[in-house]
C-alpha cells in the first residue's frame, strides 16, 4: 500500500484522514507541531510520526524521512491551514504573513518535498484551497490571496512533475465544520447565515472532505492531475434559491 505523509495530522481533517487511511491498510507518516497530540494519534492508529517546523522546507523533508524510516514516500497531503476573516484595511502585515506562511508556504514545501522524494517512483500530492479563492466573499482578502496561490501552485506543479508521474490535485472546500472554523458555525446565527450561502443550504462535514481525499489518493484513480475540485455545496458555482 502507499506510504502517505499527512501534514497537520492532528487537525480535524488530518486526524480523520489518518484514521480512515490506516483502516484501509495504508502506511502513514503523521507530521505535526503538537508533540503530545501527535503521539496520542500515532499510538491510536499504530503509525509513525514526527514533529516538524511548518516554516521550514528542510524540516518537513527531514520529518518525512524520519517517520518513514527512509522508506519511499508515495503521497503527501497538506492539511495545514488557517482562517482569518478581516477586511484588508484591518489586517496587519504580521497577520497577512501568517496566513500566507500557514497556507501557501506549507503547500509549496509539500510540493518541493514531493519533487525531491518521489522522482523515481512517482506519487501524489493533495493540497487544500478554498471556495473563497474562487468567489468573492467579504472579509476574506488574506485567505483568498493565499488559497489562490495554492491553486496556481497545484496546477503549475502538476505540469512540472508529470514526467515523473507525480500527480498534484487540490480540494477547494466551502465552510466545513472543523475545530478551525468553529468560531463561525458554533454560533447559531453565524451557522445559519453561512449555510444559506451554500446552494444546498447546509455546511460541509469532515467526512465529505476525507471521502474525496481518499478517492484522490487511491492509486486506482491515477489518471487525474492538475485538478481543483470544488467541494462546497455549490458555493462557488451556484446562486442559491431564496429559501
Amino acid at each position: 500500500m502507499p506510504r502517505t505523509a499527512i501534514l497537520g495530522a492532528t487537525g480535524t481533517i488530518g486526524s480523520l484522514l489518518a484514521r480512515r487511511l490506516s483502516e484501509l491498510g495504508h502506511d502513514l507518516a503523521l507530521l505535526g507541531r503538537d508533540g503530545q497530540v501527535l503521539s496520542t494519534l500515532s499510538q491510536d492508529v499504530q503509525q509513525p510520526s514526527a514533529i516538524f517546523d511548518p516554516r521550514s522546507s528542510a524540516s518537513l523533508e527531514d520529518a518525512i524521512r524520519t517517520a518513514t524510516a527512509g522508506d519511499e514516500c508515495n503521497a503527501i497531503v497538506n492539511c495545514i491551514g488557517s482562517v482569518l476573516l478581516k477586511p484588508a484595511h484591518a489586517t496587519s502585515d504580521e497577520e497577512f504573513r501568517e496566513v500566507v506562511e500557514t497556507n501557501l508556504f506549507t503547500s509549496f514545501a509539500a510540493i518541493r518535498a514531493a519533487g525531491r522524494l518521489m522522482q523515481t517512483g512517482g506519487g501524489a500530492v493533495l493540497l487544500f484551497a478554498s471556495a473563497a479563492a474562487e468567489i468573492g466573499l467579504q472579509n476574506h482578502e488574506a485567505i483568498a490571496a493565499a488559497k489562490s496561490g495554492v491553486i496556481g501552485l497545484a496546477r503549475s506543479a502538476a505540469a512540472t512533475y508529470s514526467p515523473a508521474n507525480i500527480r498534484v490535485n487540490c480540494i477547494s472546500p466551502g465552510l466545513v465544520r472543523t475545530k478551525l472554523t468553529q468560531r463561525i458555525w458554533a454560533n447559531p446565527a453565524g451557522a445559519k447565515a453561512s449555510a444559506e450561502l451554500h446552494a444546498l443550504g447546509r455546511l460541509g462535514e469532515p467526512e465529505h472532505v476525507v471521502s474525496l481525499a481518499v478517492w484522490l489518493l487511491d492509486p486506482a484513480n491515477d489518471w487525474m492531475t492538475g485538478q481543483v475540485i470544488g467541494l462546497d455545496g455549490g458555493l462557488s458555482r451556484v446562486v442559491p434559491k431564496r429559501r
